[in-house]
């Protein structure tokens, strides 16, 4: 959705049918990737008991946000819905952009969520396993997704208010353009960075240390704490592919509200189409790095579990 306000007349636009056309249709086939794609680690962590651990669960989290974007948000944000909505509004409409609000809001939080439970595991594992306990990340899940709610519903009731006293209640375009942002990517982003900093730093450090004592490279505790480092290594990778998928949607936001710029749709939706192709990176990512979920998408895409138990197989 386009930033709202009292706008000067300059409209930053793009006019081409090809795109036009691409726009119609890249975002059912985006939409296909990421339920088949997120659909695979949810069942992956869900059936397999070696996936049954805190730090899955909250991947398992952030899969059901990126599943919900595929089923919910993609076919909602059409190109017709939004015209529809540009021209008769609604509270329908308003619907649509708090479920928007409530799955990346969740998405984000549940990055901030794996980056405390990294942080645990990297800088203090002594107290990693009595800290980060299923319990613990169960409330954490519950949190992120509760608070994402109540976010999106300050979102609805701002718009009801909007609708009705028009451009009187200025209370709608401050906490759209400017405590939305803010609260929903900006602020947990940078405690996510911050988080991660810490993370690299202490890593750094261990393994410098290992190389000047070679010979713990052989102890289980060495061990150990490389699988730490590549977990946190590779979940990085999936929070920097969220970065650069949601950063220009967030900054042509806030760049045409405080300029007073008005952004048509036309550029409006790539970047939101780009923002939603993000919830299709991470079964992609995770392949690619984790050689046990890799394992695991072949014998759910092989269908074997429908033959027999695979439950306590051995993921390598």
């Amino acid at each position: 959705m386009a930033p709202e306000g009292n706008k000067s007349e300059v409209i930053i636009s793009c006019h081409t049918s090809v795109s036009c056309v691409l726009l119609r249709i890249f975002p059912y086939l985006i939409g296909v990737v990421i339920i088949c794609g997120n659909f695979l680690i949810i069942m992956s962590v869900i059936y397999f008991k070696q996936l049954h651990t805190p730090t899955n669960y909250l991947i398992l989290s952030l899969a059901v946000s990126d599943l919900l974007v595929g089923l919910l948000t993609i076919p909602l944000d059409t190109k017709f819905n939004r015209d529809y909505c540009q021209i008769h509004g609604g509270l329908v409409c308003l619907a649509q952009q708090c479920i928007e609000v409530t799955l990346t809001t969740a998405s984000i939080l549940n990055l901030m969520c794996i980056s405390i439970d990294r942080y645990y595991a990297v800088c203090k594992p002594l107290v990693y396993k009595t800290a980060i306990t299923v319990r613990v990340t169960v409330f954490m899940i519950l949190l992120s997704w509760s608070f994402s709610f109540l976010l999106s519903t300050g979102f609805l009731i701002a718009g009801i208010i909007y609708a009705k006293c028009g451009n009187k209640c200025y209370i709608y375009i401050v906490i759209v353009n400017v405590s939305g942002p803010i609260l929903t990517f900006y602020l947990p982003m940078i405690i996510v960075m911050c988080i991660y900093a810490i993370i690299f730093f202490v890593a750094h450090k261990q393994a410098r240390s290992i190389q000047n004592r070679t010979y713990h490279s052989r102890t289980p505790g060495a061990t150990v704490r490389k699988m730490e480092r590549k977990a946190t290594k590779t979940l990085a990778i999936v929070l920097s592919a969220f970065l650069v998928c949601c950063c220009p949607f967030f900054t042509v936001w806030m760049i045409s509200f405080s300029n007073k710029v008005s952004v048509s749709f036309e550029v409006i939706d790539p970047l939101s189409l780009f923002v939603l192709s993000n919830s299709m990176l991470n079964p992609f990512i995770y392949a690619l790095f984790y050689s046990w979920y890799r394992s695991a998408f072949k014998i759910v895409i092989s269908g074997k579990i429908c033959l027999r138990d695979f439950s306590n197989t051995r993921l390598e």
